[in-house]
């Protein structure tokens, strides 16, 4: 686990108490990709499966959680916000929850910190997928925005 994890998984359970009551986990955490993990039991849903609000608010966490690291990274302290999302919901979840988001596009992330340098508000749009051993699970696009 990098120094980072520790930092996103304090951050994330002070700051979103929400993340406690659902069991975030911070598996892994760099500028490049951060892996999030939640048990099912207290996301289980009536058919013994993730709760689909549960996986949306994994997958939330994930962009949330790698803007803070691109932030941290940067030295800025700014707000991070979701703004809107599109998720598709592809096979149940009847495991641990395992949220991930890649960086796509260093040149979205630089453009981003420029518009909040200069107008103290910028915005990235972020993937996250939900793995499991049968494959994706959930697929998820959230746009973040990112102020002063």
């Amino acid at each position: 686990m990098s120094e980072l994890a520790p930092l996103l998984e304090k951050t994330l359970h002070e700051e979103i108490p929400l993340t406690r009551e659902i069991g975030i986990q911070v598996v892994h955490a760099t500028t490049q990709r951060v892996q999030l993990s939640a048990p099912l039991s207290p996301n289980i849903n009536h058919k013994c499966t993730a709760f689909g609000g549960s996986l949306y608010a994994v997958a939330v966490l994930a962009g949330w959680s790698m803007v803070f690291a691109r932030l941290h990274a940067a030295g800025i302290h700014a707000h991070i916000v979701i703004q809107d999302a599109k998720i598709n919901y592809l096979l149940p979840v009847a495991e641990t929850i395992h949220a991930e988001c890649n960086v796509i596009s260093e040149a979205d992330f630089a453009h981003c910190l420029k518009l909040l340098a200069r107008k103290g508000r910028g915005r990235i749009e972020l993937p996250v997928e939900i793995i499991t051993a049968q494959g994706v699970a959930v697929r998820f696009c959230g746009n973040y925005v990112i102020h002063t």
